[in-house]
């Protein structure tokens, strides 16, 4: 269904004090969009603050070079962000609708006052007792954010732009998934035309790589198996691939779409070790789907979701165990 824009419009024009937050593992549709997002309200003279239950991943920082966007716990304390909760009339979820990845923020949200609202994509999702204003149709969140800002009247600027079009390019994979559409290509447009650069910005994603992310993906690339023809691919990152190389758990993202470069692959899974394995056997799990197994079907069944072509969960180890697990589970779906 398309978004109640109207609506949208009313809520932000009856408050003055927001809370932005996204899910944990924040990727730049969850950072761009809140800071897309910030831009469009205080152009309306909105008071925003962007908080998340997980710090910025050190190679997506480059996104916010002015340090907004805080973490509970480590850049804010939860008695400051209680004290802004508590004069806040709205808090925003951007990028999710699923308790499970809000992480920390999911206590603060149950247990907030303000009104809440949900501006997401994905098809999966709780009831977090908000307002939504979804559309699953649509290939980014960053996306309805430039939608927001056209409902309520607020030009493109430069950073908005700039926020907004780092959003949208990450998730179509720099335009290239099948949810990249001509709409798509067509906000883009105006996103340069605003200001941003995506020379700059790809630059920024990936071609900063440290050594020891290259490490790792070369240790993880290295564990790759192939079955079912070679149409099911998987592997993982293990807690000794972490210590070995000194990357961060960050570091793993996008190598999972590298496995989907194999000829044949249709659907690739990897494990993760969750904080690089210091939390004990638990596992981020990335699904990605080139075929009819919808992804966000196998997700839910591991208390996570996403979209068909791509969605995420987590379970506990050992690996052996959450591996026979979760891979009879895509062996079943791809039958």
């Amino acid at each position: 269904m398309p978004i109640d824009w109207p609506r949208f419009n009313e809520i932000v024009a009856g408050a003055n004090r927001f809370v932005l937050t996204s899910h944990v593992r924040p990727d730049c549709d969850a950072l761009g969009s809140e800071l897309a997002m910030a831009g469009v309200l205080e152009a309306l003279g909105k008071h925003v603050r962007i908080v998340n239950g997980q710090e910025t991943p050190p190679n997506l920082a480059f996104i916010d070079p002015r340090g907004r966007i805080k973490a509970l716990g480590a850049d804010i304390s939860a008695e400051e962000l209680a004290r802004d909760l508590t004069a806040a009339d709205v808090v925003m979820v951007l990028d999710t609708s699923a308790w499970q990845q809000l992480g920390p923020m999911a206590d603060v949200l149950r247990s907030t006052a303000a009104k809440k609202i949900v501006v997401d994509h994905h098809v999966s999702g709780d009831d977090l007792g908000a307002e939504l204003f979804k559309d699953t149709s649509a290939e980014a969140t960053g996306h309805l954010v430039v939608q927001a800002a056209d409902a309520l009247g607020v030009p493109l600027t430069a950073d908005i732009a700039r926020a907004a079009f780092a959003a949208i390019a990450t998730d179509t994979g720099w335009f290239r998934f099948n949810s990249t559409t001509a709409a798509t290509m067509s906000v883009a447009a105006r996103l340069i035309e605003a200001g941003a650069n995506p020379q700059a910005i790809y630059t920024d994603l990936y071609e900063q790589d440290t050594l020891e992310r290259v490490q790792l993906r070369g240790r993880i690339l290295a564990r790759v198996k192939t079955e079912l023809d070679g149409r099911l691919v998987h592997t993982a990152a293990l807690a000794e691939d972490f210590a070995a190389t000194g990357a961060l758990p960050t570091d793993t993202e996008d190598v999972i779409n590298l496995t989907l470069g194999i000829a044949g692959t249709e659907v690739a899974v990897i494990f993760v070790a969750v904080d690089g394995g210091k939390g004990g056997d638990a596992f981020k799990l990335s699904f990605r789907s080139r075929s009819h197994v919808d992804c966000s079907k196998l997700a839910e069944k591991f208390g996570g979701g996403g979209h068909k072509a791509a969605a995420g969960a987590s379970i506990d180890g050992p690996i052996e165990q959450a591996q026979q697990l979760v891979l009879d589970a895509v062996r079943a779906a791809m039958r």
